[in-house]
Order: structure tokens, then C-alpha cells, then sequence
């Protein structure tokens, strides 16, 4: 047998143990699945980072929701008011949870000075005074006159007491707020008044302008009107 030269199996040791060439198209793949991966990591990232993103958001608008809840609750609506008269002052307990609305609108009118000027323009004797609002409405005084003789002959304490604060349910088209004061018990005021308090003080106030000398129309034939309207938390 020939012998082999220990330069010629060098050679051949160095060619089996050297490394295989890779081809062009094998790079192409690889390359191809490490771009897919790094792309489905980042959309999964996006997509998990976007959630998380709405959830906070929903959770901060969840609170700032609640607290302008709580906010709401926390404002301090006036539990009186004092309604100064040029007979006097006549005070008003405000039932600010049987009738939030017509409060509010009570108050907002008070705090824009609505009230300042205002004339008792309807006085009627066993029945109402009536500050502000169109005499000339609709609903004229005549039919408020014969409902006020018809109530005066009824007995109607355990139904309504007088002395109730409220303001008309058809609002006027100047869409201003008018007062009406019962003097007398009233059965159905529900139908034509949102009342929203009651007089705790100066009822002899609301007597004086019911004794006022009035014409045909039951207009007060002296100026009988509101100064202004103090609104108190406590008395």
C-alpha cells in the first residue's frame, strides 16, 4: 500500500472539518422569518401598549366623571331665602330635594338679580299674590278669581296649606319666573304651580300685601314690589 504524505492528509483534514457554504436563498429565508417575528413582536407590543392606553383612559375619565358627581352633590344650594318687600321681608324655606329644578332656576334668577324691581301685580284676597309674570296672559285673572271664591268655600286644610311658594308651570313666552304666595289653601295647586318652599317667617308680611286696596283687575293700586332676594345656607 502507497503511503500518504502528512502534508497531503493535512489537506484532507482541513477540507472535511471546514464549514459548508451557504446559499443565497437559505439567507433569504432566515432573513425573512427574523423580519416576520421582529414584526409580530411589534404589533403585539402596539397592540397591548394601545390597550393598556384605553383602559387608563377610561379609568381617569371614570373617576373625573364621578367626581364631578360627587361635586354636584357637594355644591351648597341655599336652604332660604329672604324676599325683601316694600311692606317687609317675607322668608322662604326652599324644598331644594322635592324640587331641584325649580330651585335652581329660583336660584340662577336670584343670583342674576331677576327679582330686583319686581311687582306684586296680582293680589287676590283668600287666594294668591303673584309677583311678576303676564297678567294678560292666557290664563286670565277672571278664572283665577272664580277658582279663588270656589276654594274659599271648600275645606281644604288637610290638602294644601297657605303660605306655599311656587311659580307657574306654563312659563311665560319672555320666559321670565314669576312668584305666586298662597294666602289660602289651594286643592289642585299642583296643576298650575310648581311649588318649590313655603313661608317660615313674615307671613304677616303676605297679609299686608293681600289687604292692599286693588283695582278691577286685582292690580294693586299702590306699588307693592321686591327690593331684592338675600339667599342664606343658615338663618
Amino acid at each position: 500500500m502507497a503511503k500518504i504524505k502528512p502534508q497531503a492528509l493535512l489537506q484532507q483534514s482541513k477540507k472535511k472539518k471546514g464549514p459548508s457554504r451557504i446559499s443565497a436563498v437559505t439567507i433569504a429565508i432566515y432573513g425573512l422569518i427574523i423580519a416576520a417575528m421582529a414584526f409580530f413582536l411589534f404589533a403585539s407590543y402596539r397592540h397591548w401598549n394601545r390597550r393598556s392606553n384605553f383602559q387608563t383612559e377610561d379609568m381617569l375619565s371614570g373617576v373625573e366623571h364621578d367626581s364631578s358627581h360627587v361635586d354636584l352633590k357637594k355644591v351648597d344650594v341655599p336652604k332660604y331665602a329672604v324676599i325683601n318687600t316694600s311692606k317687609g321681608s317675607i322668608t322662604v324655606e326652599l324644598y331644594k330635594e322635592g324640587s331641584p329644578e325649580v330651585v335652581n332656576e329660583f336660584v340662577s334668577s336670584c343670583q342674576k338679580g331677576r327679582f330686583k324691581g319686581m311687582h306684586f301685580n296680582r293680589v287676590i284676597k283668600n287666594f294668591v299674590i303673584q309677583g311678576g309674570g303676564d297678567i294678560n296672559g292666557h290664563e286670565s285673572t277672571e278664572d283665577w278669581t272664580v277658582r279663588g271664591k270656589h276654594y274659599n268655600q271648600l275645606d281644604t286644610s288637610l290638602k294644601h296649606e297657605a303660605f306655599m311658594i311656587g311659580t307657574s308651570k306654563t312659563k311665560n313666552d319672555g320666559g321670565g319666573f314669576d312668584l305666586f304666595i298662597t294666602t289660602a289653601p289651594i286643592p289642585d295647586l299642583n296643576e298650575k304651580i310648581n311649588v318649590f318652599g313655603r313661608v317660615i317667617k313674615g307671613e304677616d308680611v303676605v297679609q299686608e300685601i293681600e289687604e292692599a286696596d286693588t283695582d278691577e283687575h286685582y292690580r294693586p293700586k299702590a306699588h307693592i314690589g321686591i327690593t331684592d332676594v338675600t339667599l342664606k345656607q343658615k338663618l
